[in-house]
């Protein structure tokens, strides 16, 4: 036997799955309350103290490790073409533990001087112009960033003309400056991958400051990356498997939380139809997308707000009455479960509502438009509509009585100019061992791949969807 100790420190819990590599099987399951505010090791500890009561003693070949304990890093965006940027800074995001809070263009003036002040952000992206491109927007820029009290990190991913004359700027400044290669070396193409890798380094210096766990370390191979990018990882590595074995192909997956639900698709989204013409730019094959203001409990309002309280009554069968109640028994305990049937209707709709917003915003959308040789469409973003396997997780997900009813439902109605999928089967990560089988890929992707496809492969979704 050859175990492998795998350690997720998520922000509510830190999960541990034990593997044998050499089997590709899993051992066994843990998990305990996270205790960042005192001493990360304590929750660690009592994790552990369950393992072992399932598994027995185990001498471990590794300890892996992932984390988004500190929650991901509030990211500013400062940039020249307004769309250009924000795009450049989400996919800057994807995976790398970070979030995008605000994005600037053009150049900053005082106001906006003061404003990313009171921000105080986590980490700043200095982006704008192609290679070759306007360097002096970007370099007046990166001279008002230096000027800004605080010492949140800067990076500079963009035209590499005016790298080292911004370098040199924010080098004399409070702030640490780190670089990237430019994320849109040339007009419509992004390389977000470099300044990515910058992101999760700075993320991962973070998360070793947790109390208690720079201490505990030393007995971990090392915390390896972000928890978003060893789910990242196990969902591509799912799809496209590796070169000795076939994954099961496109695949999309939600997960639903508390207070955010983030949406990941492995699919290249390319138009469908020979009428349809891709607009913007081409979206990564590998994306991830996190809703900050819809989840099931601390953001619950935020889901009546975007999809509308009318909308909820209507998939709740509930009276708006009714919903107020549930909604403010939610607020004053977000931890609440439901129980009674008026709670798991409202339950229900909360969760149909927020994979529903989630997708939306995640696939893209088709607009007809009328040219001289006729009528065309026009496509921005990814076509999802044919990718036929949703994983789902979260605890509201796995813990549900009719998760793929839930997930069926989001898309029965939505506008079929919304590039979400419209039929699929469904698989719940019953175990929660997406994360721990991304960490894995790096160890063993032969064992990683293997354990996957036992969960989430294809006999497994068929049956999960009948």
């Amino acid at each position: 036997m050859q175990p492998v100790l795998l350690i997720d420190f998520g922000s509510t819990y830190t999960k541990l799955t034990a593997v044998d590599t050499q089997a590709r099987s899993i051992l066994g399951t843990a998990q305990a309350f996270t205790t960042a505010a005192s001493d990360i090791s304590i929750g660690l500890e009592q994790a552990m103290q369950r393992l072992t009561e399932k598994t027995g003693p185990l001498e471990f070949s590794a300890r892996l490790a992932c984390s988004s304990a500190a929650g991901g890093l509030r990211m500013v965006a400062c940039g020249l073409v307004p769309a250009l940027t924000a795009k450049a800074a989400r996919f800057a995001a994807f995976g790398a533990g970070a979030k995008v809070i605000q994005t600037y263009s053009y150049e900053l003036t005082e106001q906006d001087a003061a404003e990313i002040a009171r921000i105080n952000p986590d980490i700043l992206l200095l982006v704008g112009g192609i290679d070759g491109g306007n360097s002096d927007v970007v370099k007046a820029n990166a001279r008002v960033i230096a000027g800004i009290e605080g010492t949140f990190p800067v990076v500079f991913a963009g035209n590499r003309a005016a790298l080292a004359d911004c370098r040199d700027t924010l080098a004399a400044s409070t702030h640490p400056v780190y670089t990237a290669s430019n994320v849109m070396p040339t007009l419509g193409k992004l390389d977000a991958a470099p300044v990515q890798q910058v992101i999760r380094e700075i993320f991962l210096q973070r998360i070793i400051q947790f109390k208690g766990l720079s201490q505990f370390s030393d007995i971990l191979d090392g915390i390896l990356m972000p928890t978003p990018a060893a789910v990242l990882a196990a969902l591509t590595l799912l799809s496209r498997g590796t070169s000795r074995r076939t994954g099961i192909g496109d695949l999309v997956a939600v997960d639903l939380g508390g207070a955010t639900t983030d949406v990941y698709s492995i699919a290249s989204g390319d138009p469908i139809n020979p009428s349809t013409y891709l607009h913007g730019l081409r979206e990564p094959y590998v994306k991830r997308t996190v809703e900050g203001d819809i989840g099931m409990r601390y953001s619950a309002h935020g889901v009546v707000e975007a999809a509308g309280m009318e909308e909820l009554l209507h998939v709740s069968g509930l009276t708006e009455e009714q919903a107020a109640q549930g909604l403010a028994a939610i607020d004053r305990d977000p931890s609440v479960l439901p129980q009674t049937e008026q709670d798991q209707q409202l339950d229900f709709a909360l969760a149909v509502l927020a994979i529903r917003l989630g997708l939306i915003r995640h696939a893209g959308t088709l607009e007809e438009i009328y040219t001289p040789s006729g009528p065309m469409f026009r496509q921005t973003g990814k076509d999802l509509t044919q990718v036929g396997r949703m994983l789902l997780t979260g605890g509201a997900l796995i813990h549900a009585e009719d998760a793929d009813g839930i997930a069926q439902q989001a898309v029965r109605t939505v506008d079929p100019h919304a590039l979400v999928p419209r039929h699929f089967d469904t698989v719940r990560d019953k175990r929660y061992i997406l994360s721990a089988m991304g960490l894995l890929a790096g160890h063993d992707e032969d064992a990683a791949l293997e354990i996957l496809l036992q969960h989430f492969g294809k006999e497994e979704t068929h049956a999960a969807a009948k």
